[in-house]
């Protein structure tokens, strides 16, 4: 792999565009877009739609089906989502290009975190900047760079931008998968790990819920007639969280409780949430089953208890075609001067759904920064750009065949 004149060119023109990539992120961080607030959705998909329609292809807004989700009284309530955003280009070409990204934040309406302020360390501290509208500035960046490369025609791309990525991807999910099948290779824009390291291998992920009921009653001129829900989840919290030590890799936080009311009333509803995060399949099911069975035992007299949820992400192991990819992206590093490394992580993402519909990818290519998901998370200016050009430059390497997608797909088997 070697870097020519044409790819220098769109690397030069990256640079001359540091200020604009970094301040449209910082812009796109005052808008609120939490992933339950859909009014500050829609004004984050209505600007984002803009900037999309800057490069060549067919713009669309893909309504997405209600999911669901447990209230804090048991009941299963639907949840609206605002629409995705895909962009097409050039779905003729030899090589298509999957990138996705997320325009919702963890930060819910209401927060006091809304705007991005520079630390003392030159680090930018606010709401998204690094999960993951720097990404996403990064990738479009990226690609309006591509469109000046001689190799373009060579390459085609479909974007997917979607509202619900921190929720678990629960109704953008299938898009995902629909789009993973027309693609070689993806891209996905979170940030980059710890000192700017590649995720590889990425454990898989399940939020659950359990319904838990029994019966009310007076605490004191009947407790006997009444079940206690709070007891009966506490008492299947206990027997959840002996899964943890008993299989490899495999981990279950209990995160929550939610029910109860009057101290003088026996309560007869509680929620008991959850998350599982395990390393394959086979541990998928064996934790399936070891919830299973410890829901099935809380059902008593007068108790019933309901699970709900399930693995929304697989796990996404460090195969072979995941490892010539991360290889050649380590090669495009060097021709930057950019020290390309990576590590396990066990946090998850869009990358864990393109994997498990079969398609290679790299989903760190976002901005170097951290602390995310608090009111702490920081991104680091300068790697705006060089993000950018590691982007674009593995863009123009796939064009040219240098980095051979259809190789790297097949070797996913």
């Amino acid at each position: 792999m070697k870097l020519n004149s044409e790819d220098t060119a769109i690397l030069d023109r990256l640079a001359g565009e540091e200020a604009e990539i970094v301040s449209r992120a910082v812009d796109w961080c005052a808008i609120p877009s939490g992933s339950r607030n859909l009014a500050g959705l829609e004004s984050q998909r209505v600007v984002l739609e803009h900037v999309l329609r800057d490069l060549p292809g067919q713009v669309d807004s893909i309504a997405l089906a209600d999911s669901h989700d447990v209230s804090a009284d048991g009941e299963l309530k639907p949840q609206r989502h605002t629409p995705a955003l895909r962009l097409t280009v050039r779905p003729e070409a030899a090589v298509q290009v999957i990138l996705t990204g997320h325009y919702d934040t963890v930060y819910p309406e209401g927060s006091g975190f809304t705007r991005v302020l520079p630390r003392a360390d030159g680090a930018l501290n606010g709401p998204g900047i690094a999960d993951m509208k720097g990404g996403i500035s990064v990738m479009l960046a990226a690609l309006r760079a591509m469109e000046a490369h001689p190799a373009k025609a060579n390459i085609g791309y479909r974007v997917l931008l979607s509202p619900d990525e921190e929720i678990g991807s629960l109704a953008s999910g299938p898009l995902l998968a629909e789009l993973a099948g027309q693609g070689h290779v993806g891209l996905t824009y979170e940030p980059a790990m710890a000192g700017g390291a590649l995720a590889a291998e990425r454990k898989g992920s399940g939020n659950f819920h359990v319904v838990v009921r029994g019966r009310a009653a007076h605490a004191g001129r009947e407790f006997a007639k009444g079940r206690n829900a709070i007891a009966a989840a506490a008492d299947l919290a206990v027997r959840l969280v002996a899964a943890n030590g008993q299989r490899d890799g495999v981990t279950l936080n209990v995160a929550r409780i939610d029910g109860g009311g009057p101290l003088n009333v026996v309560p007869d509803r509680a929620v008991l949430r959850f998350n599982i995060r395990l390393p394959d399949a086979a541990a998928a099911g064996w934790a399936l089953a070891f919830v299973k069975e410890a829901v099935a035992a809380t059902a008593a007299d007068g108790i019933e208890a309901h699970l709900h949820g399930g693995f929304t992400r697989p796990a996404k192991p460090f195969n072979a075609a995941q490892q010539t990819l991360f290889g050649a992206v380590k090669e495009a590093g060097a021709l930057l001067g950019q020290e390309i490394t990576w590590a396990s992580s066990g946090g998850v993402c869009e990358g864990n759904n393109l994997f498990a519909a079969g398609l290679p990818n790299v989903d760190t290519l976002g901005v170097r920064g951290g602390d995310i998901h608090s009111e702490a998370e920081h991104a680091w200016p300068e790697s705006f750009v060089e993000r950018a050009q590691l982007s674009a430059l593995i863009l123009a390497k796939l064009a040219t065949g240098e980095i051979p997608a259809a190789k790297i797909k097949d070797a996913m088997g």
